[in-house]
C-alpha cells in the first residue's frame, strides 16, 4: 500500500514569512511525495516577463500583488502538486480562500531571528531593500501571523535540516488528514 497515497490527493500549498524555506523544503516534499512542484514567485516572474525586484521597481507591490493573485488561482487549478507561495500571497483574502477550497495550507514557522539570518544571504529581496531586516520581519509577523495561523496545519522549522522538516510536515499532514470531520 502507498502510504503516501493520501497527501497526493489535494495541492500542498506551503505558507509563511520570507526565508522560511517554502522553496527549498517544497522541492524537496514534491519529491518525497513524488508530486510536481511549482514556485509562484517563478511563475509570477515568468508571466511578467521580468524579476520580482524588476516588478517591485518598475510596477509596484501592487501590480506585483495582483499578478500574484491571478498566478496562484491558475496554480491551484492544476492537478494535485506541492505549491510554495510567496509569502503576502495567503494574506489576499481571494487566494486565501482559494487555497482553502483547492488545496492543503502549510504553515512553514521558524524563530525571527534563524529567518533574519538566512534571507540576510541574498539581496533579492524588495520589500528588504533599504530597510532593518529584523524590524521588516517582525512587522511582516505581526501583521502576517494572526492569517497565517488559519493555515490547515502549522509545523514549526526552527533551524532544522529541510530533510527533518519534511518530515514533519508529512507527520502532519498525515495527522490531520487522519483527524475525523468536524
Amino acid at each position: 500500500m502507498d502510504r503516501y497515497a493520501p497527501l497526493r490527493r489535494r495541492t500542498i500549498a506551503l505558507v509563511g514569512l520570507m526565508g522560511v524555506g517554502k522553496s527549498s523544503v517544497g522541492r524537496r516534499l514534491a519529491s518525497a511525495l513524488d508530486l510536481p512542484f511549482r514556485d509562484a514567485d517563478s511563475e509570477v516572474e515568468a508571466a511578467a516577463g521580468r524579476s520580482i525586484p524588476e516588478i517591485f521597481a518598475q510596477l509596484g507591490e501592487p501590480a506585483f500583488r495582483e499578478g500574484e493573485r491571478r498566478v496562484m488561482a491558475r496554480l491551484l487549478d492544476e492537478p494535485p502538486h506541492v505549491l510554495a507561495t510567496g509569502g503576502g500571497a495567503f494574506m489576499n483574502a481571494e487566494t486565501r480562500e482559494l487555497i482553502k477550497a483547492k488545496a492543503i495550507s502549510v504553515w512553514l514557522k521558524a524563530d525571527l531571528e534563524v529567518l533574519a539570518r538566512r534571507v540576510g544571504r541574498k539581496d533579492n529581496r524588495p520589500l528588504l531593500e533599504g530597510q532593518d531586516t529584523m524590524q521588516v520581519l517582525q512587522e511582516q509577523a505581526q501583521a502576517r501571523y494572526p492569517v497565517y495561523a488559519q493555515a490547515d496545519v502549522t509545523v514549526e522549522t526552527g533551524d532544522a535540516a529541510h530533510h527533518e522538516t519534511v518530515e514533519q510536515i508529512i507527520a502532519a499532514l498525515t495527522a490531520h488528514l487522519e483527524e475525523p470531520a468536524p
